[in-house]
């Protein structure tokens, strides 16, 4: 009988080749990647302190363009620092028609450079604010009866020196039971987040309920509080009304509608039109630039005008200015905050913000 011989495998060195074409090519594909990206980054770090100055060279624009209307007796989110069309005087100086949007992506080095700004006395002085001003605050915010004595007491440990907690506070002693522990600040906020650090601050009550919030309880109708381990449905955000930086003042002209609610005087509620009436009298035709006139006319109680004045002014002097240098399509945002006196502006802080 004759044995046919064995068939020989055939196609399989084609296999191999071809898996071996496959592989060699996704490592060469990988090693460009790599390639590309060191370069990039090489790029970058060569061109980080031309970032640097580019930015710096945006928040000097700031500063100039506040500096020119610095001698105005109030500020306001018509006039140009707020990219609006001009208030008052201003119109006729050397800032007509050079709103913050006409003077963006100003060509400086290899790129450009564009900046905005904030006015941080629209918002609440964090480390100036006294017990009630925290507590209408978190009130108009909507947190629970509960926690308000808790967060204001707390905040105004943390803030203020010394070892003794507040009735509903808390000092170090307790943070240093927590995991992990650490010390109570016992000095001015510097950074807001630092609030998420504080006894009975909560993610949404920094933050704001998020829309899409899906807690197992629904919201509370009737007013009686909350079920247990139930959290309020916040408003607002605490990020939204505070600020480490300001003169502790808040400009009437430029606060929004939620700072001004969270004042005495101007709570939510029945009162909650007072506010939307202030802010279209001070952008009415001619426009209201007097505070004990703008809460007389929206209808504030006169005996609370004089203390609701403790908190107000209609002039800005801190602002946040973000500066966002551009180079070959890469884009680093640096932050600033500065000082206006009179028409004389002062850098006080400066770094990479993104």
């Amino acid at each position: 009988m004759k044995i046919p011989p064995a068939k020989k495998p055939r196609g399989f060195a084609v296999i191999i080749a071809l898996v071996a074409v496959t592989v060699l090519t996704l490592l060469a594909g990988a090693f460009a990647y790599a390639m590309k990206v060191e370069t990039r980054l090489a790029a970058n770090t060569n061109n980080d302190e031309e970032f640097y100055w580019m930015a710096r060279g945006g928040v000097e624009k700031a500063c100039w363009q506040l500096a020119q209307e610095g001698n105005q007796p109030f500020s306001s989110k018509k006039q140009y620092w707020a990219d609006g069309p001009g208030d008052g005087p201003e119109t006729n100086t050397i800032l007509a028609d050079r709103s913050i949007s006409a003077m963006s992506d100003i060509p400086i080095g290899q790129g450009t450079v564009s900046f905005t700004l904030n006015e941080l006395e629209e918002k609440i002085n964090v480390n100036t604010a006294d017990s009630q001003l925290l507590q209408q605050v978190l009130t108009a915010q909507g947190a629970d009866p509960n926690a308000i004595s808790v967060v204001s007491d707390s905040i105004l440990d943390w803030i203020q020196p010394g070892d003794n907690p507040r009735p509903a506070g808390a000092k170090s002693e307790y943070y240093l039971g927590l995991v992990p522990s650490y010390y109570a600040k016992s000095a001015p906020i510097d950074v807001l987040e630092e609030l998420l650090l504080i006894k009975g601050v909560t993610t949404n009550m920094y933050y704001g309920t998020p829309p899409d919030d899906n807690t197992p309880y629904p919201e509370h109708q009737l007013g009686f509080g909350h079920r247990p381990n139930q959290e309020a449905n916040y408003k607002f955000g605490l990020h939204d009304i505070f600020t480490p930086f300001s003169t502790g003042k808040i400009n009437l002209l430029t606060a929004d509608e939620k700072t001004l609610e969270c004042l005495p005087g101007l709570g939510a509620g029945s009162e909650s039109t007072i506010a939307d009436k202030i802010i279209s009298l001070r952008d009415s035709d001619p426009p209201i630039r007097n505070i004990g006139e703008l809460l007389t006319q929206a209808g504030v109680d006169p005996q609370a005008i004089g203390q609701m004045s403790t908190y107000l002014d209609i002039r800005g002097s801190t602002y946040e200015v973000h500066a966002t240098a551009t180079i070959g399509g890469i884009a680093h945002e640096y932050t600033a905050i500065v000082c206006r006196t009179g028409a004389t502006v002062q850098v006080y802080n400066f770094y990479r913000s993104k």
